[in-house]
């Protein structure tokens, strides 16, 4: 008897050690950020990462070496472009285009290694940030191994030959074929190998709009399975919130941005896409804000060339109207060239005026409330002034935190006076600022101020 219980004690104690031991594991293991969640995407700002270009060596290592200084900056989710390799058949230019895949599970060896890529996920999670994928599921690149195994995952054209997508001008891609259900089963699959084997937190998902809204919906539920992520859509259709998307792109707010900047559209114009914003989308549905990202930047101009001088008043408007900011690599240290999409290049490494400007906005996007703007985000109101053509005024508002957004959205000094009242302090200078209705105030051009109370 005393035998059969020393066995027993000695079978208890082990156990303990062994359960002890796995707990510490588990805590190792945890890479002291918790799974990404709504209450963590209310005051989040998303990082695009174009790995190429970022660096002279346009490599995951020397780009996981800075994403410490994106701290700095408030980043808390980084969106890597497409890391795959990339098809040389029908490619355009001398390295062919980020969204023409040849697999997608495998590294593109121009940028580094499958351990490069777990080495940064695992350096963006140690430093509080999520990472999510560049994923391209309408088309693939002409070398994908599908085209020669499994032709019929393929859009056919009349003759029943593989075609690009219909009505654009992407000759390097094959367009895929979304009524075969075992090329969607192929695709969720390698979809879920990121999320297995890289521990990604999500997926940035090229023009969403084009792939049916049913496999978005089947498929990020069944990645859910595997851990809370982040999906934003490349696409601003408001039925890819429908159980599919977190978020999507607030493209006509960037369009309005671009137009009154270039003095074609007024703050009328920008009223009317609050509205509209409030009339498409739900509550939860949240918006990517941005001044520029890789498509903007390579094909339509840099922030300088669309934006001129207000330039930095639309990058604090982007932090402070409702929705998640947008930063692109280079936008940081103030870049003013428009980089090649299809060629090697590189953008610069020296602050100027714009990366203190982003520290001042990403400290308070992340610690005041009235700045939340995920999916139960901080109240919007429209406050009226003697001239609602040139100035916009609008306070926000969450948890007994109040900010105020005031600027001259024209060329031309502007005087005047706003329904404004009360006791304000000056985000930027911190000094005290009472409004009153009979107190007329006068702006500069694009001059703008932010106050919280």
């Amino acid at each position: 008897m005393r035998k059969t219980l020393f066995i027993i004690t000695l079978i208890i104690l082990a156990s303990c050690k062994t359960e002890t031991k796995e707990v510490k594991s588990n805590e190792n293991n945890m890479d002291s950020i918790a799974p990404i969640s709504n209450e963590a995407l209310e005051n989040a700002i998303i990082y695009e990462a174009n790995i190429r270009q970022y660096s002279p060596e346009g490599t995951f290592e020397k780009f996981t070496e800075d994403i410490p200084k994106l701290k700095e900056l408030g980043v808390k989710i980084i969106w890597v472009m497409p890391i795959y390799p990339i098809s040389t058949t029908k490619s355009k230019g001398s390295l062919g285009s980020y969204y023409a895949i040849s697999d997608y599970t495998k590294v593109n060896p121009e940028f580094g290694n499958l351990d490069d890529v777990k080495n940064l996920v695992n350096t963006a999670h140690k430093n509080g940030m999520y990472v999510i994928l560049d994923w391209v599921a309408n088309h693939t690149g002409w070398d994908h191994v599908w085209l020669k195994e499994h032709p019929e995952y393929y859009t056919k054209d009349e003759k029943g030959e593989i075609t690009h997508t219909v009505g654009t001008d992407w000759t390097d891609v094959a367009d895929l074929n979304y009524d075969n259900h075992e090329m969607r089963a192929e695709m969720l699959e390698d979809m879920k190998y990121w999320l297995k084997e890289v521990d990604v937190d999500g997926f940035r998902c090229d023009v969403a709009g084009m792939v049916p809204l049913d496999f978005w919906q089947h498929s990020i539920a069944e990645l859910k399975k595997i851990k809370p992520i982040f999906m934003l859509a490349e696409g601003w259709e408001p039925n890819l919130f429908e159980n599919a998307f977190d978020m999507g792109y607030s493209w006509d707010t960037h369009h309005r941005m671009n137009a009154i900047a270039q003095g074609k559209e007024t703050v009328k114009n920008w009223d009317e896409r609050m509205i509209q914003i409030d009339t498409l989308y739900k509550k939860d549905d949240i918006l990517m804000n941005f001044v520029t990202n890789h498509d903007e930047n390579s094909w339509n101009g840099t922030v300088k060339e669309r934006m001129g001088d207000a330039s930095e008043v639309m990058l604090a408007l982007s932090y402070c109207a409702p929705g998640m900011p947008l930063i692109y690599s280079g936008q940081e240290y103030d870049m003013d060239k428009r980089l090649r999409f299809f060629e090697k290049d590189t953008i610069p490494k020296i602050k100027g005026k714009v990366w203190p400007l982003l520290v001042k906005l990403g400290e308070l996007k992340t610690n005041n409330k009235a700045l939340n703007g995920g999916k139960n985000a901080a109240s919007y109101t429209r406050i009226p002034s003697s001239d609602d053509k040139d100035i916009l005024i609008f306070s926000r508002e969450k948890d007994g935190d109040k900010l105020t957004f005031m600027a001259n959205l024209s060329k031309k000094e502007v005087t005047f006076t706003s329904e404004k009242e009360g006791e304000s302090i000056d985000f930027f200078s911190d000094e005290k600022f009472v409004f009153s209705k009979e107190k007329p105030l006068t702006f500069k051009a694009w001059e703008y101020k932010i106050f919280i109370n």
